[in-house]
């Protein structure tokens, strides 16, 4: 039957055969290349887009940490200008002047104080330790401790012993390591 049907109607099933096969030629030589040159077009376009975003990420980063050292720089620059004392003669006002005026205001009595001036190497700043022995009630010396602490002061609170003082009486001994630093005189700026 299905010879009969080739055999009456040839010249048709030719002419599909044919359109078929012009077909097929015209799928496989032209609308597969495009259609593959735009699929690879919509694949670049992506990469693209994807490294534009982590383009701009990276800007932004950047853009970030620029941002925070030049903060940085500017704090920096407040501390050494406004924070810490700028010399060592003001380091001494710091921790003679203030702390006596501290200590008397929270009812201490100086027992002994001792100063010693440093440099660390390798540091653009020199350091000014203090050493104070100090006699009082506890509530006095914890006053003086809070009262230091959030002085703005630049004054660093190395150490603290408390003890008994000599006499035996309720008072106490506060021996209490303090450190403040100043610009170096060797700095150069």
């Amino acid at each position: 039957m299905l010879r009969r049907v080739l055999r009456e109607h040839r010249l048709a099933v030719l002419v599909l055969l044919l359109a078929f096969a012009v077909n097929l030629g015209v799928y496989a030589g032209i609308v597969h290349p495009l259609a593959s040159r735009v699929a690879d077009v919509d694949n670049r376009a992506a990469r693209a887009d994807r490294a534009l975003r982590d383009a701009r990420r990276e800007f932004d980063a950047a853009k970030d940490v620029a941002t925070s050292q030049q903060r940085a720089e500017a704090e920096l620059k407040t501390f050494y200008g406004e924070v810490l004392p700028a010399d060592l003669s003001a380091a001494h006002r710091l921790t003679y002047l203030s702390l006596a005026q501290l200590v008397r205001t929270s009812n201490l009595r100086i027992v002994r104080r001792t100063a010693d001036e440093g440099h660390s190497r390798g540091s653009r700043l020199d350091h000014l330790r203090v050493a104070l022995f100090l006699e009082g009630q506890y509530e006095d010396v914890r006053a003086f401790v809070h009262r230091l602490e959030t002085s703005s002061d630049f004054v660093v609170i190395d150490d603290i012993e408390l003890d008994q003082a000599r006499d035996g009486e309720s008072a106490l001994m506060l021996k209490i390591l303090l450190s403040t630093y100043y610009r170096s005189s060797t700095d150069g700026s």
